[in-house]
C-alpha cells in the first residue's frame, strides 16, 4: 500500500494527497503532519518504514468537502486519489488513481465556492516589457486574454482578484513576490507562444486564433496555452464548456488603478471586509449569477455611451415590472456553475433537478422580458429557452426529489428504464412476496406456525418449530438448526433470494450507468445553457438596478459628447445608507472649470464629497441610476484617486513614498478626460516640502494633464492658483464654531475656507482638555514666530500685503560677480569670501 501511495505522491510532491482507503481519505508522512496542524485533526502512526513509524491522519470521505474548503482558503492544493479497481477481483492493493486536483483557482464544487464571487486562475507571461495575461473561470467557462505594459500588473491583479497565479519558473516580475495570492511555478517552455497557439487551436478545433482576435497577442497566447493545460490536468477531463476565447480591450473600459479600486471600496472596505461597500449596497440580486455579474460590472465600467444608454433604457422599462421579474428569477438556481459541472461530469443529482426546475421558470422570465419596450430586454429574452430540450430530458430522467448522492440510489426517474424499474419492483415488493409465500406454504404443508423471514447473516429462510418438523415437504432443504426450530430454504425461495439480494447492487450500478449516460447526453446543450445563464444574470442585474433606483431614489444619468461633469444634489450612496440625513451637494466641471481646490476643516466632508463624485461617475458607467437630482456626464476614460495615508512596509515604501508613487502615476497617465481625486497631497513630509510639491502637482494637473480634478488641501497658499488660472475654482466645506465646539454643515460653498479648525476636531476626538489648551498656546507662539520670520500664515487671506524680505549679503556678492571673467585664483577667493559672509 505504501509503495502505491509513494508512487502517486511522487507525481504530486507540492500537493497534499488525499488517499482513499475505505471510508476515509488518508494522508501520510509530511502530508499527515501538515494536515493535522492545518485542520486540527488527530495525528497517529501505523506500521513502520525503515524502523520509523509512518505518520498518518485522515478525514471521513463524506465530510471531505468541508476539510477541502479550509485547505483551499489557506492556499493549499490537494490531489484526490480514488479507488478505481474492484476489491473483489484485485490481487494486492486495489488500483488507485489521481482523479482530480483541487487548487484555489480551479474549484468547481458548490461547497467550495463563494456564490457571489468569480473564482479565477490567472497565468502571467512577460517578454520585453509586455505582460501577457490569461484568466479562466472554470466554474463558468469564461476564458480571456489581454496584453498590457508590465508596470500595469498590480492594477490588473487588483481588478481581477484571481484566486491563483500561474507563473513561468524564470519569472522576473519582482512586484509579485509581495503578493499573498497562491502561486504555482510552471516550466517556462509551457508559456511559449507557438506552443500556446497549438494547444488552443487543438482545443477549439480551429486552424488559427484569428477568429478570436488573438493573432496579435503572442505573449498572452503563451499564457493562455499554459493555463488551459493546467486546467485540464487538474480536472482530469476535457473542458467542453470552454468553447471560446475573448480578447479584452482596456480601451473599452473606464480604467482604474489598484489604489483607486481600494480607496473607492467597491467590493471590499479598506479593512478587507465585505460591507459596507458599493457592492453590498447595490447587490439585491435574486440569483448568485446576478451578484457575480454585478461585481464584474463594478470593476469593468464601460466607456461606450450607446451600450450604457441601452442598459439605462432597460432599467427604465423595468421600473414598474421589476418585482415580477425578480420573483420569477428568485427560484432560478446557479445555471452557470451547474452547466460547468455537467461539462466536467461532476454534477450531482440535486444539481440536475435544480437545473430542470430553473429551466421551467425561464419560460415566464422570457415572456416578462419580451413584453417590455426595451431592445436589450428583448434580446435577452430571445436567449432564454421556450421549451428547452435539456429540460425535457431532465424531467424524464431525474426524480422530482432525487437523493443527494448518486451512490445512495433514488436518482433516476420511474419509467426512464424498464430494467431499473424491474429491479426496484423486486426490492419494493419483497415484503409482499414473502407474505404470499408464507400463506401458500402454510396451506400446502398444514404447518400453521410456519414463518418466512430474513436476516443479514443467513438471508431468506422458512422457519418451522421442532415439534412440527415432521410435516416438512421433501423439497425443503435444511439451512440452520436452532434449539426449538429448524430453518429451511426451497428452490423458489432461493431463486427469489438471488434476485432480491443482488437487486440493490444491480440497481445502484444501473443507476450510475444511466446517470453517466445522461451527463453525456447533456453535453451538446452546454452552449445553450451558458447563453441562458448569461441572459438570466444580465436580467437579474438590470431588475436589481430598477429596484435600487426606486428604493433609494436614484435618477438616470445623461451622457453627452461635450467635456462636462455636472451633478446636481449628489449623495454618497454608501454613506447615505448609514445616516439619518445626508447633505446633498452639487459639482460642476467643464473645460472652463477643470480643477476644484477644496478647503475646509477635518471631518468636514471633503473626502466624502470627492469619493461621491467618483462613485456616481462609476455607477453611471455600469448603467446604474445615481443618487442625485440630475447628472450630466461627458467622456471619461480613467478614474484616479490619491486618498488616505498608508505605507507598504513589505515593499520597503514609507507612507510618503506611497503617496508620491500614486501621485506620479496620476501625473504620468491622466488625460483631459480623466477624473482625478487628490486628497491632502504633501502632508507626509515637512511643511515647506509638502507645500512646494502640492503646488507643483496642482499646476501640472492644470497645465499639462488638464484632467477633471478635485484637489483637497489644508495648504491655504494653494487657493491663490484660482487667481493665476481661469480653470481653477475654490470651494470649501462649511462649518460653524460655537465657543470651543464646532458644527460641521457638510455643505459645499464657493470660495476658500477661513480656517482649519484642527484643534476643535481634536477636541471632538477626545483629546484631553489640558492638551488642547497647551496646543492653543503653542499655536499662538508659532503664529507669532511665523510673522516674525516673515513667513506667511497658512491661512492668511490671498492678496494680503507681506513684509518685504531683505536679501542675504552673500547673495548680493554672488549676483555682482562676473563669473565668466573670473580667473581660477579669483574664483577661489570669491568662494572664501562667500563662506565668510555665510558664517557672519
Amino acid at each position: 500500500m505504501m509503495q502505491q501511495y509513494l508512487s502517486l505522491k511522487r507525481d504530486h510532491p507540492d500537493k497534499l494527497v488525499f488517499y482513499r482507503m475505505g471510508d476515509f481519505y488518508e494522508l501520510f508522512y509530511e502530508d499527515a503532519e501538515k494536515a493535522a496542524r492545518l485542520l486540527d485533526i488527530t495525528l497517529t502512526t501505523r506500521g513502520a518504514s525503515a524502523g520509523t513509524p509512518i505518520k498518518m491522519a485522515g478525514v471521513p470521505y463524506h465530510a471531505a468537502e468541508g476539510y477541502l474548503a479550509r485547505l483551499v482558503k489557506l492556499g493549499e492544493s490537494v490531489a484526490i486519489v480514488e479507488q478505481i479497481g474492484d476489491p473483489a477481483t484485485s490481487k494486492g492493493p486495489v488500483e488507485r488513481k489521481v482523479m482530480r486536483i483541487v487548487t484555489p483557482g480551479t474549484l468547481t464544487d458548490a461547497a467550495l465556492l463563494d456564490d457571489k464571487r468569480d473564482n479565477l486562475v490567472l497565468a502571467l507571461n512577460s517578454i520585453k516589457g509586455v505582460l501577457g495575461m490569461a484568466w479562466l473561470s472554470l466554474s463558468s467557462g469564461e476564458f480571456r486574454i489581454m496584453q498590457v505594459p508590465v508596470d500595469e500588473v498590480m492594477s490588473e491583479l487588483e481588478r481581477l482578484r484571481p484566486s491563483e497565479l500561474l507563473l513561468p519558473d524564470d519569472n522576473a516580475i519582482a512586484l509579485l513576490d509581495t503578493l499573498a495570492i497562491p502561486r504555482k511555478k510552471l516550466p517556462s517552455w509551457q508559456f511559449d507562444s507557438e506552443s500556446g497557439q497549438l494547444t488552443l487551436t487543438r482545443h477549439f478545433g480551429t486552424r488559427d486564433l484569428a477568429g478570436f482576435g488573438a493573432e496579435n497577442s503572442p505573449v498572452a497566447v503563451g499564457a493562455a496555452g499554459a493555463l488551459l493545460e493546467y486546467a485540464k490536468q487538474t480536472q482530469g477531463a476535457h473542458l467542453a464548456h470552454i468553447a471560446s476565447l475573448s480578447v479584452e480591450d482596456t480601451r473599452e473600459l473606464v480604467r482604474m488603478d489598484a489604489a483607486t479600486r481600494r480607496n473607492l471600496e467597491l467590493t471590499e472596505t479598506l479593512r478587507g471586509e465585505a460591507s459596507p461597500t458599493l457592492a453590498s449596497l447595490l447587490d439585491h440580486c435574486s440569483t448568485s449569477m446576478g451578484s457575480r455579474l454585478l461585481r464584474h460590472w463594478l470593476h469593468h465600467p464601460l466607456r461606450n455611451h450607446a451600450r450604457l444608454r441601452e442598459r439605462l433604457d432597460a432599467v427604465a422599462a423595468l421600473s414598474s415590472q421589476h418585482q415580477t421579474l425578480r420573483d420569477t428569477l428568485s427560484g432560478v438556481a446557479d445555471i452557470e456553475r451547474i452547466t460547468a459541472r455537467i461539462a466536467l461530469r461532476s454534477a450531482r443529482p440535486r444539481d440536475l433537478s435544480s437545473l430542470r426546475d430553473s429551466l421551467a421558470r425561464l419560460k415566464d422570465a422570457r415572456h416578462q422580458a419580451a413584453s417590455l419596450n426595451s431592445a436589450l430586454l428583448n434580446t435577452l429574452a430571445s436567449h432564454l429557452p421556450e421549451n428547452a430540450p435539456a429540460e425535457a430530458l431532465l424531467r424524464a430522467a431525474i426524480l422530482p426529489e432525487p437523493s443527494t448522492l448518486l451512490r445512495d440510489g433514488g436518482v433516476i426517474n420511474h419509467g426512464y428504464s424498464a430494467d431499473l424499474d424491474e429491479l426496484r419492483d423486486i426490492q419494493t415488493n419483497c415484503g409482499e412476496f414473502l407474505l404470499q409465500l408464507e400463506a401458500r406454504e402454510r396451506e400446502r404443508t398444514g404447518i400453521s406456525t410456519l414463518k418466512v423471514e430474513f436476516n443479514r447473516v443467513h438471508g431468506f429462510y422458512i422457519e418451522v418449530s421442532r415439534a412440527q418438523s415432521d410435516k416438512v415437504p421433501d423439497d425443503y432443504r435444511r439451512r440452520q438448526t436452532l434449539k426449538n426450530a429448524e430453518r429451511y430454504i426451497t428452490p423458489e425461495l432461493k431463486e427469489f433470494e438471488d434476485k432480491a439480494l443482488s437487486a440493490q447492487d444491480k440497481s445502484l450500478a444501473l443507476e450510475k450507468q444511466l446517470y453517466e449516460a445522461l451527463l453525456d447526453a447533456l453535453i451538446p446543450h452546454v452552449g445553450a445553457l451558458q447563453q441562458a445563464a448569461q441572459a438570466v444574470a444580465t436580467l437579474d442585474v438590470l431588475a436589481n438596478f430598477a429596484e435600487r433606483s426606486e428604493t433609494c431614489n436614484y435618477v438616470a444619468p445623461e451622457f453627452v459628447s461635450s467635456n462636462r461633469l455636472e451633478i446636481s444634489e449628489g449623495r454618497h450612496p454608501v454613506v447615505e445608507a448609514g445616516v439619518e440625513r445626508f447633505i446633498a451637494n452639487d459639482i460642476y466641471l467643464s473645460d472652463a472649470r477643470k480643477l476644484l481646490l477644496i478647503t475646509g476643516p477635518n471631518m468636514g466632508g471633503k473626502s466624502t464629497y470627492m469619493r461621491q463624485t467618483a462613485l456616481l461617475t462609476l455607477m453611471a458607467h455600469i448603467g446604474c441610476c445615481v443618487p442625485a437630482q440630475s447628472a450630466i456626464i461627458g467622456p471619461i476614460d480613467r478614474i484616479f484617486t490619491r486618498i488616505g495615508a498608508s505605507d507598504d512596509l513589505a515593499g520597503g515604501r514609507s507612507t510618503f513614498m506611497v503617496e508620491m508613487t500614486e501621485s506620479a502615476n496620476i501625473l504620468n497617465n491622466a488625460t483631459a478626460h480623466s477624473l482625478v481625486l487628490m486628497d491632502e497631497v504633501g502632508r507626509g513630509t515637512s511643511t515647506f516640502d509638502g507645500l512646494a510639491l502640492a503646488w507643483a502637482i496642482a499646476r501640472a494637473l492644470i497645465e499639462k494633464n488638464r484632467s477633471y480634478t478635485l484637489f483637497a488641501t489644508h495648504y491655504f497658499e494653494l487657493t491663490r492658483l484660482a487667481h493665476d488660472y481661469a480653470g481653477v475654482a475654490n470651494v470649501h466645506l462649511s462649518a460653524v464654531e460655537h465657543k470651543e465646539s464646532i458644527v460641521f454643515l457638510h455643505h459645499v460653498e464657493e470660495g476658500p475656507a477661513s480656517q482649519s479648525y484642527g484643534l476643535a476636531v481634536a477636541q471632538l476626538a477626545g483629546v484631553p482638555p489640558k492638551v488642547i489648551r497647551e496646543a492653543r498656546r503653542h499655536l499662538l507662539e508659532l503664529e507669532n514666530q511665523s510673522v516674525a520670520r516673515q513667513q506667511p500664515d497658512l491661512f492668511t487671506q490671498a492678496g494680503a500685503p507681506q513684509p518685504e524680505a531683505q536679501p542675504h549679503p552673500a547673495l548680493e556678492m554672488l549676483e555682482d560677480a562676473d563669473v565668466d571673467s573670473l580667473s581660477p585664483r579669483e574664483a577661489l577667493s570669491l568662494l572664501y569670501a562667500l563662506k565668510t559672509k555665510l558664517a557672519e
